[in-house]
């Protein structure tokens, strides 16, 4: 099983702090958010870590990425936020020049965990099927920054909406995902939204609290949390 951390973006609501550094390397609790990130799935056991990133920031992931010889930064080629390919684009582009020919677990850069995910690596592997995390967000009315997910009873995803203007549940999909190696070739549009019709797609409950770093306010806050540890 593979890693791959998508870190392409611009962070472009972030800026200034954005602007000469990525926003995955910011420091949450006194350490990288790509710290805490990794330390939060290590317990899946990957055999390989891929970053991808941008040429503006790719410099930047190799400095932080010396001294682990687990870690492979891959430049994406873009220059600003107008070229990026987006996190089915680098998805597709990663698994191109990698030539990853394995079982995928997919994660933003961004994405902060207070818990250990390793029942997610263990859920997946039984499972050997798609599988996308979920967070109960516990507000209706913040639904429409995210997207609704709807299931049966054995957690297979039967309705996907991105942005959804009437939403009846407070549970989304993260960008947390696994894809076993017989899916991975590259898909159109959005992955999930495609793929659950298709094939049989499962879902994963998010242990304690999800932070998506989107914001200065949501960054102080995962700050202020992590500074417990």
């Amino acid at each position: 099983m593979k890693l791959l951390v998508i870190a392409a973006g611009y962070a472009t609501r972030l800026y200034p702090l954005t602007l000469n550094q990525p926003k995955a390397l910011l420091q949450v609790g006194g350490r990288p958010m790509l710290d805490r990130v990794l330390g939060s799935l290590a317990s899946v056991e990957p055999d390989g870590i891929y970053v991808v990133t941008n040429t503006k920031f790719a410099p930047h992931f190799r400095e932080w990425a010396a001294a682990r010889l687990d870690v492979t930064v891959i430049d994406d080629g873009t220059t600003s936020d107008e070229d990026k390919l987006g996190a089915i684009g680098d998805i597709a582009f990663v698994l191109e020049h990698a030539k990853i020919d394995e079982d995928l677990v997919v994660v933003a850069g961004d994405n902060l965990f207070s818990d250990d995910l390793a029942e997610f690596g263990a859920f997946c592997r039984a499972r050997n099927a798609p599988v996308v995390a979920l967070y109960d967000v516990g507000d209706l009315t913040q639904m429409s920054k995210y997207n609704a997910i709807e299931t049966d009873e054995q957690g297979r995803i039967t309705y996907f909406e991105e942005k959804p203007q009437n939403p009846t549940s407070t549970l989304t999909a993260i960008a947390l995902y696994f894809y076993p190696r017989h899916v991975l070739p590259d898909q159109p549009g959005r992955l999930v939204q495609w793929l659950h019709p298709r094939v049989d797609m499962f879902t994963w409950r998010v242990p304690g609290e999800w932070y998506d770093i989107g914001s200065e306010e949501t960054l102080r806050e995962a700050d202020a949390e992590f500074l417990q540890d």
